[in-house]
């Protein structure tokens, strides 16, 4: 099965073909492009790289955060223009799953962070297995000693993964002390969501029916609701 796959929940993004669960071709963007610029030029390009067409592609992945909002929207649109155009189905992938899934082998467990800005990072943890990784708690959006806090419990031998992690060194060993492990580098994760949607092709819905995961509520609708707390 060939499955493209793309991430546009942080600035540069990637895309990724997939065949047979193998990764064919990874590429990552241009961050002094914005993702409406690049896509789906970017897509284009991977097939072209990979040697097939975009009509070639039987599966679909994309990150739906969390992440950037508007990232986010662009990048599901785009996959949904695509999947639609074919009569495909697309596969969603929660972007701290795919996170762990790239995390390099170590640790059974996957901590998984992302930058939230505002001080906060999006994280979850997960334990690898055979069939893949398996999260043992729900998402969580807040500041690093807040999560540590709620996800305390399912922290022991776990590994630290993402931009969120290596942000938040110094808050992690604090609480954990110094051998607290943290995986660098952070790698792209289109790679890892074409592979999560190769083992999980059962999990692929109607483009219509992808919805997004915030985790917390998008910046636009905070700034809305100052405005008209201060009306």
């Amino acid at each position: 099965m060939l499955i493209l796959s793309l991430d546009t929940t942080t600035r540069g993004g990637s895309v990724a073909l997939v065949h047979d669960g193998q990764v064919v071709v990874e590429r990552t963007g241009d961050p002094a492009l914005t993702h409406a610029q690049r896509l789906p030029a970017d897509l284009i390009a991977a097939c072209a790289a990979a040697g097939v067409d975009v009509a070639d592609v039987e599966l679909f992945a994309v990150a739906v955060g969390p992440g950037s909002f508007t990232g986010l929207r662009i990048g599901i649109a785009t996959v949904q223009g695509l999947a639609m155009a074919r009569e495909r189905r697309v596969v969603p992938v929660s972007t701290l799953h795919a996170l762990a899934a790239a995390a390099p082998a170590g640790p059974a467990r996957i901590a998984a962070w992302m930058d939230a800005h505002r001080s906060e990072v999006y994280a979850q943890v997960f334990e690898r297995g055979p069939e893949g990784e398996q999260p043992l708690c729900e998402p969580a959006a807040a500041p690093a000693e807040t999560v540590l806090t709620l996800q305390r419990s399912v922290l022991d031998g776990t590994a630290f993964h993402g931009d969120g992690a290596l942000r938040y060194r110094d808050r992690i060993t604090s609480v954990l002390g110094a051998d607290a492990l943290l995986v660098d580098p952070v790698r792209p994760l289109a790679g890892a969501i074409g592979l999560i949607a190769a083992r999980h092709p059962d999990a692929a819905i109607v483009p219509h029916a992808i919805v997004p995961l915030y985790v917390r509520r998008p910046d636009v609708e905070l700034v809305r609701e100052r405005r008209s707390r201060g009306a």
